[in-house]
């Protein structure tokens, strides 16, 4: 094989595999925001069950400046429980398994909403991740301005096997 063929494969490799994982990405995010988009339900439908809403609770500056005169300086309210029952509690089914637990409703939502902030931070890295290779892959001067999902498969997928030749009649 004669160098310049050796190096159009060489690249063609690497190009390939910056295409395999913006495709592993791809996938990540929509796994990613499967479980982003069932937390906000589950955050919703906590809502409702407290009868609040995200603006309804009042800011902990604002019952502060309202409590002023009780001289009572700091009363945490949630957002989410607003004066919802402390102690009563909420079936959580923990991630990743068959398992559920009756959880005080105050750290099922904190719990969720946790997850919900960790959620949005990946998905915001694999986006840049995503714009990253796209780039790499558009300097090398392969793609034009978009790559599209039906390009990078049909190139991870492409073998070196030789056809077999068929039978003359």
């Amino acid at each position: 094989m004669d160098a310049t063929m050796k190096e159009f494969q060489e690249k063609l490799i690497e190009v390939e595999i910056e295409g395999e994982n913006i495709l592993l990405a791809r996938q990540q995010l929509v796994e990613n925001d499967r479980e982003r988009n069932g937390n906000r339900e589950a955050l919703t439908a906590l809502r409702k069950r407290a009868k609040t809403t995200k603006s309804s609770v009042p800011s902990p500056f604002e019952s502060i400046m309202r409590e002023i005169e009780t001289k009572l300086l700091v009363r945490e309210v949630c957002s989410t429980c607003g004066k919802h029952d402390v102690k009563e509690t909420t079936w959580l089914m923990f991630p990743g398994t068959d398992i559920f637990a009756s959880v005080p409703f105050h750290a099922v939502h904190t719990i969720l909403e946790q997850d919900q902030t960790r959620l949005d931070y990946e998905a915001k890295k694999l986006q840049s991740y995503v714009k990253e290779k796209s780039f790499i892959i558009s300097e090398k001067g392969v793609l034009a301005d978009r790559i599209s999902p039906g390009v990078l498969r049909s190139m991870v997928t492409l073998s070196d096997t030789p056809k077999k030749a068929e039978p003359t009649e």
